[in-house]
């Protein structure tokens, strides 16, 4: 298993050379370097943008599966308190992905 291992850590682009020796696998992490550190940054930013589209592609499947059910005899009003419900909370959830985004930026930057 050790060659499908260190082929898996190479193929994943993350700066490592893993170091096979038959028996087991050695990691050598390089120091961090502004100029790592800020690629680190910039692959936080990608992640937390992609966790944001998965909350906004939840809060459209929500608001979709809102409207059939007023096609099918739901009120307008709660229909429409439904979908201020959804949106308050994709708002909540969104922050919370930039603050989190935020503090870890400010942990990765830090020497």
């Amino acid at each position: 298993m050790l060659q499908p291992i260190e082929r898996s850590i190479i193929a994943a682009n993350i700066g490592i050379n893993p170091q096979n020796d038959g028996v087991l696998i050695r990691i050598y992490l390089p120091p961090l370097t502004e100029e790592r550190r800020r690629e680190l940054v910039k692959r936080c930013q990608a992640e937390g943008e992609h966790s944001k589209v998965a909350i906004r592609n939840i809060r459209r499947d929500a608001i979709e599966n809102i409207k059939k059910l007023q096609k099918n005899g739901l009120s307008e009003d709660a229909s429409k308190d439904a979908e201020n419900d959804v949106q308050g909370i994709t708002d909540r959830f969104i922050s919370l992905v930039e603050k989190h985004l935020a503090a870890k930026e400010k942990e990765v930057m830090s020497v």
